[in-house]
């Protein structure tokens, strides 16, 4: 057995445990232990071959994506410690969460290992169940309707998913013949010799149908309802690690598709998908009042910003798009922890009740007012560097793109920048008092921002040589 599937089988065999724990503390410290060890697992996987191995494959593309998911996965557990408890749900949905999240982790690491494109698509739809169930997690009359949103209109994506890998695979098969016509090595290898139209087929269902999961505009009306009424943690895995894994497997199929030189390029189809979703989610952005759908929209725009790198596509236009995805995951999970923990202390998500957070609670305020400023792509910090890179790409070899973009990306800063201004400076409103926040709350977010700073200041070398070795992979 390839050493990467224990970052799969360690969260289902954990999921299988935490269901068995009778005690509610006792299950959210097993749920931190079984994340912490993930983690553990996926730094032995940097020295690691990369190769592939029956169904898995280890590469620079995948790498850095399974070492960020373990992370996110270890501080939610943490962050879930306190939050969880204080959220009021009885024993069997507490023990429902801490299952449905493992059940989530070891699914999304299948997704991102997979080089079979069929194992790919039944991980995304099992991480997508598991993400279902926790969405509906507190059974009120929204969180229900958002729960089945979610389900109606991703399975409606996954369907389309799954229509696009069977018409590869049949693309394939005159070539391949019967055998390997769902491994990814295999597809790229004799992409080439396959029939462009069949392949340009297959590739418009892939992107719709994984599009969707990724939250892309038009496809994307489930996502401000899943991550505004479901558990904090729910926001936080969805932001930072299904649309990921999601947009990987676009990025799959774009390799493949992309050797054929007769083949509609993919990176157009992906630069519509792109600027249509940063555009829309940054004029959505104006109208939101409520906090947790305002950063949903938020994330649409941060996935629209990836795919438009991705469709630039080559050495900078990939590089740009992978440092996105890894800043947005980073930055967004952050904030959503430091606005979970603002809701927990004023008992409202709307943004006109969670003024004054500086005042009222310095070491959250800071902290959201620093993530919020990070998401929002201002310096030093990660998303800052990814979105320089994209203008810089769409002056070099697009210019045309330079006007959406640029638009949308001023839009959505002064957005934030106002959201950021309402949240955490200000009065402290007469009828809210001050409060104190547990470490389980500020020590992730502060985690997350310290890294993304981190990123945006300096790559390490090991890891700028391995997103530089992921962009020729993506295409």
């Amino acid at each position: 057995m390839p050493f990467a599937w224990l970052l799969v089988l360690l969260p289902w065999v954990g999921a299988v445990l935490l269901g068995l724990l009778p005690r509610e503390r006792m299950a959210a410290l097993a749920n931190c232990g079984v994340s912490g060890v993930t983690f553990l697992l996926a730094l032995v996987l940097l020295a690691q071959p990369q190769e592939v191995t029956g169904w898995t494959r280890l590469d620079a593309l995948n790498l850095p994506l399974l070492l960020l998911a373990s992370f996110i996965g270890l501080t939610t557990a943490i962050y879930s410690l306190g939050a969880i408890a204080d959220e009021g749900l009885d024993p069997r949905r507490l023990r429902a969460f801490h299952v449905a999240f493992q059940i989530f982790m070891g699914a999304q690491a299948l997704a991102l290992l997979a080089d079979d494109l069929g194992v790919m698509w039944v991980a995304i739809e099992i991480a997508t169940l598991a993400s279902v169930l926790m969405v509906g997690l507190h059974g009120t009359p929204a969180a229900i309707e958002a729960a089945w949103k979610f389900f109606i209109l991703c399975g409606v994506g996954i369907a389309l998913a799954l229509l696009g890998t069977i018409i590869l695979y049949l693309a394939a098969q005159p070539v391949l013949g019967e055998g390997e016509g769902l491994s990814w090595a295999a597809l790229r290898a004799v992409a080439a010799r396959c029939d462009p139209g069949v392949l340009n087929l297959a590739f418009v269902f892939l992107l719709v149908g994984y599009g969707t999961k990724a939250g892309l505009v038009p496809l994307h009306a489930w996502l401000p309802d899943a991550e505004a009424e479901g558990s904090i943690a729910i926001s936080a895995v969805l932001s930072g690690l299904l649309l990921n894994a999601a947009l990987l497997a676009v990025l799959r199929a774009k390799a493949i598709v992309g050797v054929h030189p007769e083949a509609v390029p993919p990176g157009a189809l992906l630069l519509g998908f792109g600027l249509a979703s940063v555009l829309v989610a940054a004029f959505a952005l104006w109208r939101r009042r409520d906090a947790r759908r305002f950063f949903a929209w938020s994330s649409i725009l941060h996935m629209g910003l990836a795919t438009t790198g991705f469709g630039f596509g080559g050495a900078a236009g990939n590089l740009a798009g992978l440092l996105h995805m890894i800043g947005h995951s980073l930055t967004k999970s952050a904030v959503f922890f430091g606005i979970g923990a603002a809701v927990r202390l004023r008992g409202s998500q709307r943004i006109a009740d969670l003024g004054g957070l500086c005042l009222a609670a310095p070491g959250l305020g800071w902290a959201l007012a620093i993530g919020i400023a990070a998401v929002a792509g201002l310096p030093p910090f990660a998303l800052f560097a990814s979105e320089y890179l994209l203008v810089s790409e769409a002056a070099a070899g697009h210019p045309w793109a330079i006007l959406p973009l640029g638009l949308g990306l001023l839009v959505a800063v002064a957005a934030k920048v106002q959201t950021l201004q309402a949240l955490c400076f200000g009065d402290l409103p007469p009828d809210r008092a001050a409060g104190k926040v547990d470490w389980t709350s500020l020590g992730p977010v502060w985690a997350h921002l310290l890294l993304a700073l981190l990123l945006g200041m300096a790559l390490p070398g090991p890891l700028r040589r391995m997103l530089a070795e992921a962009a020729g992979v993506a295409g």
